[in-house]
C-alpha cells in the first residue's frame, strides 16, 4: 500500500495535498521567542521558516467517501508563486474524481480548510463536490457570520462558506457527531470556537484527524506553543494537551494535516519527553 494510504480496520484513509505554506516564525508563533527555537532547527526551512502542509483526508467508511477539510482552494492570478491550489490535481492523480464524494467534513472553517468547497461560475457558485453535503460546526457557522470576527478570522467564509447555505448543502454539528457508524466528529475547540478533530473507529483500530488542534511536530514537544491562529490560545493548550494524554495513552493514529506529507504518526514517549513519530 502507497505511503499516503493507511488502513484502520475498514476504512481506508489517503492524504491529500492543496501544497504548502511558509511563515515567519516570528509571525506565526509570535510570543515564542526565535532563540527557543534552536532545539528544533530541523523542523525549519533553510530560510528558517515553518512550513505547513495543506492536508486533506479522504475517508472511505461504511459506503461513504468523505472529504475531511478542502484546503486553500484555487491560487488567484496575482498571488505570489506559492505552491498550493493544487488538490484537484491531487484528486486526479490518485484517480478520483470529485463526484465521488458524498460528504464533505470541515474541521473548523478558517480559510485553509475550505478553499475548494465552491467554485465561482459568473456571479452563482457550484460545489466542487456536486454529490456532497458539507458538514461543519455549528459554533464555527455562527462564528463566521460575527462581524467584528469574520474579515480576520474567516476571510474567505463570504465565497467559500456563506454560499453553501443559499445551495442548500450546509449540516450543522452542534456536538459530538457520529458522521457513519465508523466517524466521529468530537469538539477540540480553542483553535476556533467549534472546531473537531475526527475519530474513526472500526475492528478495535482507531485514529484520529487531528485538524489544527496542532501545527506541527514541535507543538508536541512543546504543547504550550499557541499560533497567531488560535482564536482562544490558553483553551487550545487545554484542548491540545488533554488530547496528545489520549492519543499516547490509547496508541492512536493521527492523520495531522499541517503535519509533513502525509502526516500519519503516533504521540510516542521517550526519556520522559513526547514526540511524533512518523509512520
Amino acid at each position: 500500500m502507497a505511503k499516503h494510504v493507511i488502513r484502520v480496520g475498514n476504512v481506508e484513509i489517503m492524504a491529500l495535498s492543496d501544497g504548502m505554506l511558509e511563515f515567519d516564525l516570528c509571525n506565526f508563533f509570535p510570543t515564542i521567542p526565535e532563540d527557543q527555537w534552536q532545539p528544533y532547527e530541523s523542523h525549519l526551512t533553510e530560510e528558517h521558516k515553518i512550513r505547513f502542509n495543506l492536508g486533506s483526508y479522504l475517508i472511505r467508511s461504511d459506503g461513504r467517501t468523505i472529504l475531511v477539510d478542502t484546503g486553500l482552494g484555487p491560487k488567484p492570478a496575482d498571488a505570489p508563486d506559492v505552491p498550493w491550489g493544487q488538490l484537484l490535481h491531487d484528486f486526479k492523480a490518485n484517480g478520483v474524481r470529485p463526484e465521488e464524494v458524498d460528504m464533505v467534513v470541515m474541521t473548523h472553517l478558517h480559510r485553509d480548510h475550505v478553499g475548494w468547497n465552491l467554485l465561482a461560475h459568473g456571479q452563482k457558485y457550484v460545489p466542487t463536490f456536486p454529490n456532497a453535503r458539507y458538514w461543519m460546526s455549528a459554533k464555527d457557522w455562527e462564528a463566521c457570520h460575527q462581524p467584528a470576527v469574520q474579515p480576520a478570522r474567516f476571510a474567505n467564509a463570504p465565497t467559500c462558506v456563506w454560499p453553501l447555505a443559499e445551495l442548500g448543502l450546509v449540516e450543522l454539528m452542534r456536538s459530538e457527531h457520529s458522521l457513519t457508524r465508523e466517524l466521529t466528529a468530537m469538539p477540540t475547540p480553542g483553535h476556533t470556537p467549534g472546531h473537531m478533530s475526527i475519530l474513526i473507529t472500526s475492528k478495535g483500530e482507531r485514529a484520529l484527524v487531528l485538524g489544527d488542534a496542532a501545527h506541527g511536530p514541535v507543538q508536541v514537544l512543546e504543547p504550550d506553543w499557541v499560533s497567531r491562529a488560535d482564536m482562544d490560545p490558553e483553551l487550545t493548550r487545554q484542548t491540545r494537551g488533554a488530547l496528545l494524554d489520549r492519543l499516547e495513552r490509547e496508541d492512536i493514529i493521527v492523520a495531522a494535516g499541517h503535519f509533513p506529507a502525509p502526516g500519519f504518526g503516533k504521540i510516542v514517549r521517550l526519556q520522559g519527553r513526547r514526540y511524533w513519530q512518523g509512520l
